[in-house]
């Protein structure tokens, strides 16, 4: 890699942009203002709005010829970058960008900083060549680390749209082998409040008579974990769009759910779930208990305690609707606790789920210009999180691309971050050929 493209890229990765800490307000805004002198730079222009609160780089280097009638190609990425800590578990500094071992190791190189310069050195080199034949929006948050509400809303009120998206903030499942994300699934996250009596009894003499808020609560959280064989009742899979077969063909090629658990010291939850691991993961709804609170689960207290509570949540599959799921939840947590409880439910945040079908043209388009430059097509796979900007994508009929450049090994989210040194002019690359071959749209 060119050493003034690593210093460029070094420059960057030195902003402490913690979105999470208050401390750091005045970086992500230094990180988001670093974006928009980079397009000014090459030819573009770009403004860090203030988005209710929260910094977003908005920008665009228009088609060298026709800007008109051309394409336009928006590009996501997130300027603000997870905490550090712990940093004694750094074996250089975070924010002092530092080559190792064929490594670049940094907070934020391979989420997202790094994969977004990728995007924005292959949008700037087709322009310096007066080769780039889409007009390319640029629409950066500082807040995807904490939220990512502000692209949602920008995009929501955004009347000019575009023909594709690319976002460069995934990874490959392996070295050399890249994938393109069609999907991201939704979320409804709960929280839970059941109470039995007016206070905590002795154990020994109400035992057995009075009502337990914690028996009542598990008897309540049953109504919606998965039964026996791994599933949800039917209520909560409803409105699932299963995978297509050119799907289930490529996850067949991957590893084994097997060994994708042993690798994470996990257990499979039922006799079928390492066999059915990525499609339950990528195309199917999920209910998982995250905590229980109530009576004392450290101290020898022989009490019956009357209150509890819980935090739950539930994955969305592609397909279904964010409100009828969750009043589905509601409805047979309800129908399930015990009489004489008291139940409280409160939806603490959600987001719905996205899907981009394999054969829209940008898709396809996109897969043909990665094989081109990493002489391997690229696996169509879904992911089991949420990204919000998805659906929002989605809802304004924009198909987008989904993929990038980390891998299972590059830390993000923890300390020594790094991405592959030679993956960053591959990154270039592949978006200078997806660019070119978005001509096409």
């Amino acid at each position: 890699m060119e050493a003034a493209l690593l210093d460029e890229l070094s420059e960057l990765l030195r902003i402490p942009s913690v979105s999470a800490d208050s401390a750091h307000s005045a970086d992500v805004v230094a990180a988001g203002e670093w974006i928009c002198a980079f397009l000014r730079r090459a030819g573009g222009g770009c403004e860090l709005l203030d988005w209710h609160g929260q910094p977003l780089a908005v920008g665009e280097l228009r088609a060298s010829e026709n800007p008109e009638s051309a394409p336009t190609v928006l590009c996501y990425g997130h300027f603000d970058v997870q905490p550090p800590a712990p940093l004694e578990e750094w074996q250089s500094p975070p924010f002092e960008p530092t080559v190792r071992d064929g490594w670049l190791y940094a907070r934020g190189v391979a989420d997202d900083k790094g994969q977004l310069w990728m995007l924005l050195q292959a949008a700037a080199g087709l322009a310096a060549d007066g080769r780039l034949p889409v007009n390319v929006r640029f629409a950066c948050d500082g807040e995807e680390e904490t939220g990512g509400h502000s692209i949602v809303e920008f995009l929501e009120a955004d009347e000019r749209g575009a023909d594709a998206c690319v976002i460069f903030d995934s990874s490959m499942l392996a070295r050399g082998v890249p994938c393109f994300n069609l999907s991201a699934r939704g979320m409804a996250y709960f929280h839970l409040r059941l109470r039995t009596g007016a206070r905590d009894l002795h154990s020994g003499m109400f035992g057995g008579a009075a009502l337990n808020a914690m028996h009542a609560l598990m008897r309540t959280l049953q109504a919606v974990v998965p039964g026996p064989d791994g599933l949800l009742s039917e209520p909560l899979r409803a409105g699932i769009v299963p995978p297509t077969e050119d799907e289930l063909a490529a996850w067949r090629t991957l590893q084994p759910g097997a060994e994708v658990l042993a690798d994470q010291g996990a257990r499979p939850s039922d006799a079928t779930a390492a066999e059915e691991f990525y499609p339950r993961t990528w195309a199917g709804p999920a209910v998982d208990v995250h905590g229980i609170e109530g009576g004392s689960p450290i101290l020898q207290k022989t009490v019956l305690p009357v209150f509890a509570e819980a935090n739950l949540s539930i994955r969305l599959a592609p397909g279904q609707d964010v409100d009828e799921i969750s009043a589905a939840m509601e409805r047979l947590l309800r129908e399930a606790v015990p009489e004489g409880a008291d139940l409280e439910i409160e939806r603490w945040s959600y987001s719905p789920p996205g899907l981009v079908r394999p054969d829209e043209r940008a898709v396809q388009l996109g897969l043909a210009a990665f094989e081109r430059v990493l002489g391997v097509r690229p696996l169509l796979v879904r992911s089991g999180g949420s990204l919000p900007i998805v659906p929002a994508l989605a809802e304004k009929g924009i198909p987008t691309v989904i993929t990038g450049f980390d891998l299972p090994e590059g830390n993000i989210h923890s300390p020594n971050e790094r991405l592959l040194l030679e993956y960053l002019p591959l990154g270039v690359a592949a978006a200078r050929e997806l660019f070119l071959g978005y001509a096409a749209l």
